[in-house]
């Protein structure tokens, strides 16, 4: 009789079937079998399910201090010298020029701006916040503030990457793909890394939490929280064609004739992120639609983040890493919102008013429930605004100045919970807030203090590419270690 089969795979080589069958794809599914009767020691076994799932936790270099993170985003850059930096110096000078050189920013500056927010010393560390952020300086003792930051260009675009990726210039992978492909996660249903942006995309959309090189199922996922349905807030969560049972036979299937059609590519990355994308998105369908509904918190948890996008999705970051989401990134809006050149007084104190008294909260709840040991909390922005007045130029704004330009040599950041150690600050600007000089600290610096807090050496935390081995860090940072808890 004739046989009518047609493999489903091309011929392969003679060299390609000794791979196979010498330390190949037989000696992975041997002890994918043997994990699964228990048979193989932890260690085999957890590499085993990594290679089988590019997202299973894995551990880190050394013992993690941290294992989440939540960045909230600034986008735009707030100013410094109006929240966490504070300087008198400027009211000596208002209106007039400062008594050293204004540094060069994007635009022209012109004389000193005093803030028009007051500060107030809070906690037993008496470290000095404006008005605008009053709710989250109840914490300050569970606070390093980083008054030394500073960048490389005055430039949205290049700073973002920086602060994001690691290299202002050149596509990279960002911090939170770099920790998913270090670390995986622990929840195999839901996204390792979220990025939650209301109302659209920040400036350089999707580069901010790109993958570039490494695997593609380390790449972010986007979030639009402005949408509160879970069937809009992630577009195609529900299949209303065919069962859950008929999904599940149509995706082994197709499991199947993918894993058949990857045997004949080794290491295609881009083929390994498609097949466990199609089942977590599958896995996604019950287990997102509980972790985004914050209405299933009770009612003194919604009334302490209050109404609002803003409290929505900063409640949602909590309920992600409760649930072992690897990196949530919380960013204000689209485009730019802090980007204040203009009525800085009014735009900094309705943005705050958006985000302090939700942040406050935030940083109560995790500390009650236990999660702030173990969750790096980081608030910032690509870089600060100038202390003095930004110019009007032609296509800007006219009229009086009231705002402050980009500033890259010197902002704040800060850093609570997840090994960190609070109520400090830590460097400092100039008496204007103008360079930072004691204690300064790249953004490289930033990023290698924070992988050394999940448990990474951050010049050995490295991915093969294009003949050399990249790191987040490149060629630089330093962890800081006055820092550390």
């Amino acid at each position: 009789m004739t046989n009518h089969y047609h493999s489903l795979t091309a011929p392969i080589s003679r060299r390609e079937m000794l791979r196979r069958s010498g330390m190949g794809m037989g000696l992975l599914g041997l002890a994918g079998v043997l994990a699964d009767g228990g048979m193989l020691s932890p260690g085999i076994a957890q590499a085993a399910e990594a290679a089988r799932n590019p997202l299973a936790a894995r551990p880190p270099h050394f013992p993690a201090r941290a294992k989440h993170v939540i960045h909230v985003f600034l986008n735009g850059g707030p100013s410094h010298v109006d929240s966490f930096d504070p300087k008198p110096a400027l009211a000596k000078y208002a209106g007039q020029p400062l008594p050293i050189p204004n540094l060069k920013t994007e635009r022209k500056t012109g004389a000193a701006f005093p803030s028009p927010f007051k500060f107030a010393r809070y906690g037993q560390s008496g470290i000095e916040v404006s008005e605008l952020f009053a709710n989250t300086a109840e914490h300050i003792d569970d606070i390093a503030v980083i008054r030394s930051m500073y960048a490389e260009v005055p430039n949205h675009e290049a700073s973002l990457m920086l602060m994001n990726c690691g290299d202002g210039q050149l596509p990279r992978p960002s911090f939170g793909s770099w920790l998913l492909y270090g670390m995986g996660t622990e929840n195999q249903n839901l996204p390792g890394f979220l990025a939650m942006c209301p109302g659209g995309y920040p400036v350089a959309e999707t580069a901010n939490w790109r993958s570039a090189f490494l695997p593609g199922i380390f790449q972010g996922t986007h979030l639009d929280t402005k949408e509160t349905q879970i069937d809009k807030l992630v577009a195609n969560i529900k299949n209303t064609f065919v069962s859950r049972d008929e999904q599940r036979r149509q995706l082994a299937l197709l499991e199947t004739l993918n894993r058949q059609h990857l045997a004949t590519r080794a290491d295609d990355a881009n083929l390994e992120a498609r097949i466990e994308s199609y089942r977590l998105a599958f896995n996604m369908q019950m287990a997102a639609a509980e972790a985004l509904d914050v209405s299933r918190e009770p009612k003194h948890i919604l009334d302490a983040y209050g109404p609002g996008v803003h409290a929505r999705q900063l409640l949602l970051a909590r309920r992600l890493v409760e649930r072992g989401v690897r990196f949530v990134q919380v960013w204000h809006g689209p485009a730019q919102p802090w980007d204040n050149h203009e009525h800085i007084e009014t735009d900094m104190r309705r943005l705050a008013g958006q985000l302090d008294h939700p942040l406050g909260a935030l940083l109560g709840d995790l500390k009650q429930r236990g999660l702030l040991d173990e969750t790096l909390v980081l608030w910032g922005g690509e870089f600060g605004r100038t202390p003095t007045v930004e110019l009007p130029m032609p296509g800007t704004f006219s009229g009086k100045p009231t705002g402050r330009d980009h500033n890259h040599w010197g902002f704040t950041v800060w850093m609570a919970g997840g090994g960190i150690k609070g109520g400090q600050v830590y460097g400092a600007t100039d008496e204007f807030g103008f360079r930072a000089i004691e204690n300064r600290m790249h953004v490289h610096d930033l990023h290698a203090t924070m992988l050394h807090l999940m448990g990474f050496d951050h010049t050995k935390l490295t991915y093969r590419y294009a003949g050399r081995d990249f790191r987040l860090t490149d060629v630089h940072g330093t962890v800081v270690e006055k820092l550390l808890a």
